[in-house]
């Protein structure tokens, strides 16, 4: 195997035309360079060097690897130099995949620390939801996944062979018309109280605990309305067609008009959660961005 030092000791000789000469270039003594010559030439192979007398010459195979030399080596140092400015956040790249609750109140407030603190690193965002944005992660298609898990929920996720930086506890609270005998109600009310309303469902694993957390309670939702949109199940409760369940921090990436939120009793929350791989964990890029989004969440109303 060639290594770089060698090289560049070869470049040395070549342009001075003796081991001395390229011993005072390069900063070390004649027989230093004498070995580094000898391990050279061993790895490739062949001769290097012709020595008649005082005089020094290159072989063809010398000639050949002097003339690729530069090329390496500049090659060599541009890596470094970019390593380098990636290690000190100079430079960087991040793949951010979160969850839409996430991408409109925690994501924008941790990219925009991040820029203002290292305007060299570029963070680019899909949007997908756990188990899937989890998936994205484990194949190498991100290098920070936004994920969350229902406390008690039956068959959670296990992440155990991933980083896990805990972002903020999100309770579930409930969505009702303006003019809903409920809206009015001081403290929380007991899921059971919404058990003959009908229901607008919010995105297929908020779904499934919806129907969990009701049937915990003793009844099954009648679920008139399903839709992934947050912004069309708050327009639906407003318009009196019925009550929700959201995560806080899905109510507060909308604007709620025309509806109250109620706490519930029992309370159901959710670990919101970023996730990366233990070696990805170490990269300068992502840890500062996994900082950011921890402050973030710290940040959020819902964690208070």
């Amino acid at each position: 195997m060639i290594e770089a030092r060698h090289l560049r000791v070869l470049r040395a000789v070549a342009s001075t035309g003796s081991f001395s000469a390229a011993g005072r270039e390069l900063g070390c003594t004649q027989p230093a360079v004498s070995q580094q010559m000898k391990a050279l030439e061993a790895s490739v192979g062949t001769p290097l060097l012709v020595r008649t007398g005082r005089e020094m010459r290159l072989t063809q195979a010398g000639e050949a690897l002097v003339r690729h030399a530069a090329g390496i080596i500049a090659g060599l140092t541009a890596a470094e130099e970019e390593v380098a400015a990636i290690a000190g956040l100079r430079a960087g790249r991040v793949r951010l995949v979160s969850f839409p609750s996430g991408s409109s109140t925690l994501v924008p407030t941790a990219l925009a620390a991040l820029r203002a603190a290292h305007p060299g690193t570029r963070v680019s965002l899909e949007e997908a939801e756990p188990p899937k944005s989890v998936e994205l992660l484990r194949e190498g298609d991100c290098d920070v996944a936004l994920a969350f898990r229902y406390e008690g929920a039956a068959g959670a996720e296990e992440w155990d062979d991933l980083v896990v930086r805990p972002l903020l506890t999100d309770r579930l609270v409930a969505l009702v018309p303006e003019e809903h005998r409920l809206a009015r109600t001081q403290g929380a009310v007991a899921i059971g109280e919404l058990a003959r309303e009908s229901w607008i469902a919010g995105c297929p694993r908020c779904r499934g605990q919806l129907v969990e957390v009701c049937e915990g309670a003793g009844f099954t939702p009648r679920i008139d309305f399903a839709t992934d949109d947050y912004p069309a199940v708050v327009g639906l409760v407003g318009a009196g067609l019925g009550v929700a369940v959201l995560p806080q921090l899905a109510v507060e990436s909308v604007r709620p008009r025309g509806v109250r939120t109620v706490a519930l009793e029992p309370a159901v929350r959710r670990e919101i959660v970023a996730l990366t791989l233990p070696d990805l964990a170490q990269v300068p890029a992502v840890r500062a961005t996994l900082d950011e989004l921890a402050r973030a969440g710290a940040r959020q109303p819902a964690s208070r």
